[in-house]
């Protein structure tokens, strides 16, 4: 069918997880955000990476301003008991980045400058786990979204064919030979791994239309604040936001193979700091029981250490996932046998951000997908 997911997931096998080559040198560029600090925080515990102490860089724009910066001083809940100047902050340089051996580059920065940065890593020889948008659309009409523009207009097209949508539960194989993986949107992810099984079984009547109503924290807007995520906004209060043209809609349409009258995607403001959860609203081709939803489910998601599936009628809720890499997916089917709700929760921070990237970099490695996350 043209509307179904065409991608499978991919059984591991012990020669792709079990490798115990060394660990890559790593940097973070953008350390001082949300996302930034969860990833130092995962690499400094990470058991491959224990001898490879990570860099940490700012931003484009950060500059020297006359005493060191360290991650404590970032992000306080990352301080070491004895070394007050363990994990020094640098300015973002190339130079650093080249001289410092590193291999493997995070980029938790804005959209723009993740776009400018990836050609210049690339032509260095290192690989990169994006978190920003900058990477991962391939239609020219869904990127425009973020308004990007490229000093070389070609090779960003040939990088861009060659970017990898990092969704480890639907693009195992891939990940692991990639030199770029774009790291998914917070509610892309919760969306799309709640839909995958089901598209890819041909349960979803599309033309019927699916509705997908997400809710998330404060976090999941980034640190800046603004003034619809001030305390005085956001505290008791529930909003909706970026009706019919948020960013993440086009990474549904491309990874779910929908077209856009067959899915409409409206995010929500909750007076909370982080998680997520998507409420999904759709209606099945064929009458269909609670078991065989179930099935597909499980067949799907057999492989995936990182989903956590629930048993009807049990629903995911968000404390349950807050701090934690898992993505927790349930549902509840209508008497009628055709009338069915999805309901998918993680934290956007984590498995929607930081974690994910993780998990990337461990497909990458060779390493099993679930290292450092559990």
């Amino acid at each position: 069918m043209a509307n179904s997911v065409t991608m499978h997931p991919i059984e591991r096998s012990d020669s792709q997880t079990s490798n115990a080559g060394a660990a890559p040198r790593t940097a973070i560029a953008g350390v001082s955000g949300y996302a930034g600090g969860e990833l130092a925080r995962l690499l400094l515990h990470h058991p491959r990476l224990k001898a490879v102490t990570p860099t940490f860089l700012g931003r484009a724009g950060e500059a020297e301003v006359g005493s060191s910066t360290y991650l404590k001083d970032l992000h306080p809940q990352l301080a070491t008991p004895r070394d007050h100047q363990a994990n020094e902050v640098y300015p973002f340089s190339w130079k650093r980045i080249i001289d410092s051996g590193i291999e493997l580059l995070f980029l938790a920065t804005p959209h723009e400058q993740s776009r400018e940065w990836v050609p210049e890593a690339i032509k260095h020889g290192i690989k990169v786990v994006d978190l920003s948008g900058a990477w991962r659309l391939r239609d020219h009409v869904n990127r425009g979204v973020y308004r990007l523009t490229d000093v070389n207009p070609v090779h960003a097209a040939e990088l861009q064919a060659e970017a990898t949508y990092g969704c480890p539960e639907l693009h195992r194989d891939e990940i692991r030979h990639a030199r770029i993986v774009a790291n998914p949107g917070c509610y892309a992810t919760s969306i799309i791994l709640a839909l995958a099984p089901l598209l890819q079984a041909d349960l979803v009547d599309v033309e019927h239309g699916i509705v997908c109503d997400a809710k998330s924290g404060v976090s999941g807007a980034g640190k800046a604040a603004t003034p619809k995520t001030h305390f005085m906004h956001a505290a008791d209060n529930l909003s909706a936001y970026s009706v019919f043209g948020h960013r993440h809609t086009g990474e549904l349409l491309e990874q779910l193979h929908l077209n856009a009258d067959q899915i409409q995607f409206t995010p929500h403001l909750l007076p909370i700091p982080r998680g997520i959860m998507s409420t999904i609203y759709l209606r099945l081709k064929q009458t269909a029981d609670g078991s065989a939803i179930s099935t597909e489910l499980q067949d799907f998601y057999q492989h995936s250490p990182l989903v956590r599936l629930h048993s009807s009628p049990q629903l995911p809720e968000i404390q349950h996932v807050v701090r934690t890499n898992f993505c927790d997916l349930g549902f509840a089917l209508a008497a009628d046998g055709k009338r069915l709700v999805m309901v998918s929760c993680l934290d956007n921070l984590l498995k929607g951000a930081a974690g994910q990237a993780v998990q990337n970099m461990n497909l990458m490695c060779g390493w099993k997908e679930e290292e450092g996350l559990l």
